[in-house]
């Protein structure tokens, strides 16, 4: 298979070819066999969600999504088209002669503006070209198991959890410089390192089921230049990758960019593969188009992070309003 020739590439997990990540990645060795909630399983557990809840002390409430307009950025041929049918759409009824007014929205509902990556999103074709029981995502599922022509069998977005994590924010351009965060920059782990010790947070221990957060400012391109803003991006590689999956146990993982990684990578073949490694392999669910800039504004870098996905069945993400509380 032409793929083994990926050996030796950063995101090769073991000695194996088994895939083209490596070793295979099923079943999960944190959350068992046939587990389809992935990292939100964090917040079953009630010393996370205190974890989270002791970060809250001001009640000063921050928006870290978007407002989703037609006109913002989206990712290839994708589309965002509201409509209000008819003005009022329905009406008038009763003796208080009540109108109302509905909406039609046609868009990939969970692949625009502020989105979060479901486990069904990202996955690998290990087997032949085509062979959907060969293509495995989290937890080994595959694309054959999980067809469904009105939303997925299996790893729907309904399956996760509602999050209520510790979030982290590191601000890298504030430690970096704007200049230096353009489309191919790297976040390495010294900045990782430095950007906590700029934050006066040199000593501060993860734990399992925190959310890690990664402003690059690169959202300041919004809307104002959305093709520069899809042209590529700064962000994570497989060295923060690893570190947020093997020694955080992160639960959630975020940015202020379209795809949370950097963008071109410079291995070649690499595509999207700190997703494939985040989303496939360890089942970490991630949050995309943040807005991240009030945090920065008032050098907030903890606090707790709010997100409860909208449950469509068989959705492979979500749209949604996460909240940072400190």
């Amino acid at each position: 298979k032409n793929w083994k020739a990926c050996k030796g590439k950063p995101w090769i997990i073991g000695n194996s070819m088994d895939t083209p990540l490596g070793d295979k990645w099923w079943p999960s060795k944190l959350w068992g066999a046939g587990d389809e909630a992935g990292s939100t399983n964090w917040y079953t557990k009630p010393e996370v969600v205190a974890r989270a809840l002791a970060e809250a002390k001001t009640g000063k409430v921050y928006r870290l999504g978007r407002p989703y307009t037609s006109t913002m950025p989206t990712f290839g041929d994708r589309k965002f088209v509201l409509r209000i049918p008819g003005g009022p759409t329905g009406g008038p009824f009763g003796a208080n002669v009540l109108v109302y007014n509905d909406e039609f929205l046609a868009t990939e509902i969970g692949q625009v503006g502020t989105q979060f990556d479901g486990l069904a999103h990202i996955g690998i074709a290990v087997g032949a070209p085509g062979d959907k029981s060969e293509m495995r995502f989290y937890n080994g599922f595959t694309q054959f198991e999980m067809d469904g022509s009105t939303g997925l069998k299996k790893l729907g977005i309904e399956k996760l959890h509602p999050i209520s994590a510790r979030g982290i924010m590191l601000d890298i351009e504030a430690l970096r410089g704007a200049d230096a965060m353009q489309a191919g920059y790297e976040i390495t782990m010294v900045d990782v390192n430095a950007a906590l010790a700029k934050q006066g947070m040199a000593d501060f221990k993860f734990m399992p089921g925190d959310g890690v957060f990664f402003r690059t400012g690169w959202g300041k391109h919004w809307i104002k230049d959305n093709a520069k803003y899809n042209g590529g991006e700064p962000g994570i590689g497989m060295e923060v990758a690893k570190w947020l999956s093997d020694v955080v146990q992160a639960g959630v993982w975020g940015a202020d960019t379209w795809a949370t990684e950097v963008i071109p990578n410079k291995e070649a073949g690499c595509a999207f593969c700190i997703h494939s490694h985040m989303l496939t392999r360890h089942g970490i669910v991630n949050q995309e188009n943040m807005d991240l800039d009030g945090l920065a504004k008032d050098k907030v870098y903890r606090f707790m992070y709010v997100y409860s996905m909208a449950p469509i069945v068989g959705a492979t993400g979500s749209i949604g309003a996460p909240l940072a509380i400190r």
